[in-house]
């Protein structure tokens, strides 16, 4: 007895020196609950846990763009801990992704959680220490109970760039007491914000495209554990209460069942803790669950049940007053996260069993039982699929290149028919029979199942058009000998070459272009078709001569350094062409190397101006000025000739229009996308209008008072549907292309457009209308009912000459959100190709 008592008391005793060594949020952070959490010391904080707790584990996972430490921390038992590499394996192994699974370490439910995604919802990061503390807090006997079978995968903050920009911003200009009233300034913050990450990308809306780092890094290791459950914890504004699944229509129908089934369980288990702290709360409201690319669908299209989590906070600064009169502050933000959160992980533990078995049917099931129409994917051999293996080698999704042909049929995504054609070598397959099947087939099938106009997204990213291959859709899997690579053969360069030829035809082209321009070499492009023997150039293609370069020291080595990372470049050894297209001629353009500058701050749209900065910056690495509006007036234009105007409201003074006006008349080129159109819109002298004609004009007028007099009659309840058939959230359009301009080299035969708002302009007269919106264009997404009829014969991409420069109307953004492939070689060819 006295042997059992004296063991008790040496268990009690580790206990209670354990306690006392983890030391929570508040006893280790002197402001916690009252001012935003520095980066470094939420690092500290966790630092302190992994160090005094055996129930935490550290790992690295990447870094920002700003330098900073990526991580996560897994929070299980030490035994769980100790076993977390054959966990892993053993879960991967259960769904065909690993081979090295045992039997003799049971099951483990694993569940992720994700904060601050969004960098100025920062009450999520706030909330994941708390939800650490508690879950390695030795005297919270209840969380370790569901840590015997769960994993816990914590990443505290998602966007630390963002995240820091806010904190650093709101200490600044906080005062010693807080000042609930909304007016006061650390309610209003300051442009681009802190939402987003180092190049003012929402990350939230990159899961799927991975085209910012910290996405490929994050996504790199959430396809090496695969969770049954992630939750991502944001903000919202302020006066909203907080929502929790169940989540809103529309829901993918792809969604199952078992997902739902949790989402309405763990609803009801949050509701009955928020029900008994009076909280106010909201479900199946807002969020819904269709575009791929977010942190609840990207997990659930993956077999997980996804879920996002919204408190009221954003603006809210330190405490702010909300219509109730409450005052709302940051620890009731964090408590009420904190409550939800570890819902999240209590219900996941009580329900192991349940999502084991539905996620691990979800992700064998589909391979077995195909969802959807189509079972195979054929995408033409072409340069810019290089990019698209790329997408697909990130997301874990097999694909193979056809080593043989067969003649076939399917959907063609351009025609929207289907047809016959050829798999040839090195087309690229992807067969939906594969463990992420569900994923593949959201990403690449043609229609998908919209069942709820509300959307909160885009509702259309057919991948074929996104990246402008010629691509089909097949109701059957061909069986045709297949290869892993294309082998691509290192060329063997002559002592003697008249000229290098870069094709034209994908990003790696622009980037080449970027490095000779970059080394002061002179660069010609091909207008029109040229043939040179057995060599074909393309219009767009590039030329680099050496008479045009004589005084670069050994040209041949030297070039080829340069342009080695385009694969299918070739030379030519004579300037003489079998078709009356010599290279001495007015086919081969001189190009002039893009001098930028490139407008931000207020009034500039944060993500369009993002999306922009970052081609320039990472797609193509090309230098550019960027420069506040409210300096423009300080901007020697003369020292540029190029002006890039991202989506905003440029409210310039009538001296600024003719200063800008001046210079374009001079040599200039404007690239202006959406928003700032309205600065050419209906101006003397310039071609751009939403209207053909004054009758054109009078006849919308017209349909407009009618609509309205209509609407007097109509009920209020249906109110925000019938704003919607007037929209278009994010759908595919149709465009046609005067293929002889330079803007239009490399797209293809048609061009589609990712159209994301109503802006209309009429096909421009004294102008080219290079790509336009045809009588019955083709479309996938959602449109509004009242939009359709009114995309017909509008421009969505053109251009005016003024004087010896120019400008460039982009009424869509071809760099939005930076995964629209064929976008990015549009914008290429806005700023290198014309002169």
């Amino acid at each position: 007895m006295k042997k059992i008592f004296f063991s008790f008391c040496i268990v009690l005793t580790l206990a209670l020196s354990a306690t006392a060594q983890v030391q929570s949020p508040a006893e280790f952070l002197p402001t916690y609950g009252k001012q935003i959490t520095h980066y470094h010391q939420v690092e500290n904080y966790f630092k302190q846990l992994t160090e005094k707790s055996t129930f935490i584990k550290q790992q690295k996972y990447g870094i920002t763009p700003e330098q900073r430490d990526l991580n996560v921390f897994f929070i299980s038992t030490p035994e769980n801990l100790a076993n977390l590499e054959q966990i892993r394996n053993n879960n991967l192994a259960a769904i065909g992704l690993s081979k090295e699974g045992n039997q003799t370490i049971g099951d483990k439910v694993i569940v992720w959680l994700s904060f601050n995604v969004h960098g100025n919802e920062f009450a999520g990061t706030e909330s994941a220490m708390t939800v650490a503390y508690e879950l390695v807090n030795p005297s919270n006997t209840e969380t370790k109970k569901w840590l015997e079978n769960t994993i816990v995968i914590l990443d505290p903050c998602i966007n630390p760039d963002g995240y820091s920009r806010y904190g650093n911003w709101l200490r600044e200009i906080s005062g010693k007491k807080t000042h609930p009233e909304a007016t006061d300034r650390e309610h209003m913050e300051v442009w681009p914000g802190g939402r987003y990450n180092h190049y003012i990308f929402d990350l939230n809306r990159d899961w799927a495209w991975q085209t910012q780092p910290e996405s490929k890094q994050r996504i790199a290791l959430y396809n090496q554990w695969m969770p049954q459950v992630h939750t991502d914890v944001h903000e919202q504004g302020y006066d909203s209460p907080y929502f929790f699944p169940p989540s809103a229509e529309p829901i993918h129908n792809y969604i199952e069942k078992y997902q739902r089934d949790f989402h309405a369980t763990l609803g009801a288990n949050i509701s009955k803790k928020f029900d008994a702290q009076n909280w106010l709360y909201n479900t199946s409201e807002r969020f819904d669950l269709f575009y791929p690319s977010y942190g609840d669908t990207y997990p659930a299209y993956n077999g997980a049940v996804g879920m996002t989590m919204e408190q009221g906070g954003i603006g809210a600064g330190r405490a702010v007053m909300m219509n109730n009169g409450n005052i709302v502050t940051i620890q009731d933000r964090i408590l009420h996260h904190a409550t939800a959160v570890l819902t999240v992980v209590e219900s996941a533990a009580s329900q192991a069993d349940v999502l084991l078995k539905g996620f691990r049917g979800f992700m064998n099931n589909s391979r077995k039982t195909v969802k959807g129409n189509y079972k195979m994917y054929v995408m033409k051999n072409n340069p810019k699929l290089i990019q698209l293996a790329d997408l697909l080698k990130k997301n874990n999704i097999e694909y193979s290149y056809a080593d043989a042909s067969v003649k076939t049929s399917g959907y063609n995504y351009s025609t929207k028919t289907d047809k016959g054609f050829a798999i040839e070598p090195n087309d690229l397959i992807v067969k939906v029979d594969q463990q992420k099947a569900v994923f593949t087939q959201v990403l690449f099938e043609p229609n998908q199942k919209l069942n709820d106009s509300l959307s909160y997204d885009i509702t259309a990213w057919a991948l074929p058009l996104a990246y402008g291959v010629e691509g089909y859709a097949l109701k059957n899997s061909i069986a045709i000998k297949t290869k892993a690579t294309i082998e691509v053969v290192e060329k063997s360069v002559p002592e003697k070459v008249y000229a290098f030829h870069i094709p034209w035809n994908n990003r790696i082209s622009a980037q080449v272009l970027s490095l000779l321009h970059q080394n002061n070499i002179k660069v010609r492009a091909a207008m029109k078709k040229a043939v040179f023997g057995d060599i074909t150039i393309e219009p767009g293609g590039l030329l680099v001569t050496k008479g045009d370069n004589p005084k670069i020291a050994d040209f041949e080595k030297t070039i080829t350094d340069l342009i080695k990372i385009k694969t299918d470049y070739n030379y030519i050894s004579t300037g003489f062409s079998s078709n009356a297209k010599d290279v001495g001629g007015e086919n081969f353009t001189l190009l002039t190397a893009p001098k930028i500058v490139l407008l931000s701050g207020k009034g500039v749209s944060s993500t369009e101006f993002g999306a922009a900065w970052f081609y320039l910056q990472e797609t193509v690495d090309y230098p550019v000025s960027v420069v506040e509006v409210n300096n423009f007036n300080r901007i020697k234009l003369f020292d540029y000739n190029t002006l890039i105007l991202a989506d905003g409201d440029y409210n310039f003074s009538e001296e600024q229009q003719k200063k800008l006006s001046e210079w374009i008349k001079s040599g200039g080129k404007v690239i202006a996308m959406n928003g700032a159109l309205s600065l050419f819109d209906g101006k003397e002298g310039y071609a751009l209008s939403p209207f053909a004609s004054e009758e054109d004009k009078l006849n919308s007028e017209k349909e407009e008072e009618d609509a309205v007099l209509k609407e007097r009659f109509l009920d209020y309840q249906d109110t925000e549907r019938r704003d919607i058939s007037k929209s278009i959230p994010g759908a595919i359009i149709e465009n046609t292309l005067n293929k002889t301009h330079p803007l239009s080299f490399g797209l293809g035969d048609k061009y589609f457009s990712l159209k994301t708002d109503d802006r209309t302009y009429s096909l421009l007269k004294d102008a080219i209308n290079v790509a336009y919106i045809p009588k019955d264009y083709k479309s996938y997404g959602f449109i509004g009912n009242g939009m359709k009829k009114k995309l017909t014969n509008t421009v969505s991409f053109a251009v005016e000459s003024k004087g010896d420069g120019m400008v460039v109307y982009m009424v869509d953004n071809p760099l939005f959100r930076g995964f629209w492939e064929n976008g990015n070689l549009l914008f290429s060819n806005a700023l290198f190709l014309l002169n």
